[in-house]
């Protein structure tokens, strides 16, 4: 693993564009209220309660952070394989994870906790996240 290659001014905009898309997807207006009834939450049950939530968003951002530095990687190695990382490329590679690695993992657990409807809404956040990472970091490499 090189890290020297890694564009770290790149991985910072990926984990503001990560926090930027979860803030959108997971909005009161958008999808967070159908997302907190597939979870099995009551409607008066609040988000975060029993939890530190400064605990809760700081695991949030450095999960963020520890994906885009191995996005960063993969953007690269996936990039030499042809020509070099573009955002073209680099939205493919975040594709692709996506696709081999993060929704089938949390698919079996969403399976196993019956809330598919929760997984197909985390996914989604999931899979835009990827590509716009990928893509970043492709193009600003």
């Amino acid at each position: 693993m090189d890290f020297s290659s890694i564009n770290w001014l790149a991985v910072v905009a990926c984990v503001l564009a990560s926090m930027v898309i979860g803030g959108i997807w997971f909005g009161p207006k958008t999808f967070f209220p159908i997302w907190w009834k597939a979870i099995g939450k009551a409607d008066n049950q609040d988000p975060g309660s029993g939890t530190s939530m400064a605990m809760v968003w700081g695991l949030i951002v450095f999960s963020s952070f520890v994906q885009a530095v191995f996005m960063a990687l993969m953007v690269n190695v996936m990039g030499g394989l042809s020509g070099g990382a573009t955002l073209g490329s680099g939205a493919t590679a975040g594709f692709f994870l996506w696709l081999g690695f993060v929704a089938p993992s949390s698919l079996t657990n969403k399976l196993f906790a019956d809330r598919l409807k929760a997984w197909v809404l985390e996914a989604g956040n999931h899979l835009i996240t990827f590509v716009v990472m990928g893509a970043i970091l492709g193009a600003w490499h």
